[in-house]
């Protein structure tokens, strides 16, 4: 029996590579370009499954190629917003994801930006490399503490409860949130953390606000203009979500004004392409997009992404399948 064809649109870890072409007619992106629409159409026609990455934009425009002959997008990401999923229906491809195995490396990452703004971090070691460093002194380049302050989170999924555990435990935060879709009593047992009815009652009272809710159209700019007048002069934002969710004009305005005082950023609203201004500024800390970038965790997206195509080619259902 003939085995399935799998085009991968990006290189992943060679762990995984190596599984998909042992266990699959498998076609690698061997020079790890982006894919341009005409390549994501192609690879629709011409494979059983594609298996894309967040970075890949899968359109309309590309799910309405004609003679698609893929069945199965198998996404490497827990994100999913960079699949046009009524357009996968619509061409009758079953899309699944990569929950679960990204929840730590992500809480990890944000903690981390959350520390390196407080404490001035980037702007430090900029200093201390530019020569300029002459020493200790009292006033010199302080920052905010983060032990005992409020952290504010926008969605209270795995990755938002994994911050608040790390952040409560670890330095004694009050915990608050807001999620339209709030988790069950036992899902937050421990962490202590308060509900708000609304994005802005979080805004009004956090120190810190972390965002951790999906992309799409319901969020889109849901971080603006009001947001930023809402906050705290001497708040930080910081964003693992997506990049869209924040109003990138908006919140350089905010820094500009000193509405709030500084932000960190995993993901941007126009990747891989940044605001030239929020490359200037330094009380901003900025990342490309590492959220899940570890060894294991990359190992485990890809074997997530392996189990759930060979579920499907078994003809059983997807464990992460979203259409």
């Amino acid at each position: 029996m003939s085995k399935p064809k799998v085009i991968v649109t990006r290189r992943w870890h060679p762990e995984v590579e190596a599984v998909l072409v042992e266990r699959f007619d498998t076609q690698l992106n061997d020079d790890d370009h982006s894919m341009s629409v005409a390549e994501l159409q192609d690879a629709l026609r011409n494979a059983d499954a594609v298996l894309p990455t967040v970075c890949d934009k899968v359109t309309a425009e590309v799910l309405g190629a004609d003679n698609i002959r893929a069945k199965i997008l198998g996404s490497n990401g827990v994100g999913f917003n960079h699949i046009d999923l009524e357009a996968a229906r619509a061409a009758g491809l079953t899309v699944t994801n990569t929950p679960e195995v990204l929840t730590d490396c992500t809480a990890d990452l944000a903690l981390t930006l959350l520390l390196a703004v407080a404490r001035r971090v980037g702007e430090g070691e900029r200093h201390l490399r530019s020569g300029e460093w002459t020493g200790w002194r009292p006033t010199h380049m302080m920052g905010t503490s983060v032990t005992g302050k409020t952290l504010g989170l926008i969605g209270m999924g795995r990755i938002a409860r994994a911050v608040a555990a790390r952040a409560a435990h670890g330095f004694n935060m009050k915990i608050i949130f807001h999620d339209p879709f709030p988790p069950r009593a036992e899902d937050i047992a421990g962490l202590n953390a308060t509900q708000c009815s609304s994005p802005e009652e979080v805004f009004k009272q956090a120190d810190f606000v972390s965002l951790h809710c999906p992309g799409g159209k319901d969020t889109y700019h849901l971080i603006g203009a009001d947001a930023f007048k809402a906050m705290q002069p001497g708040a930080f934002l910081i964003n693992t979500a997506r990049g869209d969710v924040i109003d990138e004009a908006a919140l350089v305005t905010a820094l500009e004004n000193g509405e709030i005082a500084g932000a960190g950023l995993d993901v941007f609203e126009k990747e891989p392409s940044v605001n030239a201004t929020l490359m200037q500024m330094e009380n901003v800390v900025l990342l490309p997009h590492l959220g899940s970038a570890t060894e294991e965790t990359r190992i485990a997206m890809g074997m997530r992404v392996v189990e759930n195509v060979e579920a499907f080619f078994a003809g059983d259902t997807p464990r992460d399948k979203l259409v």
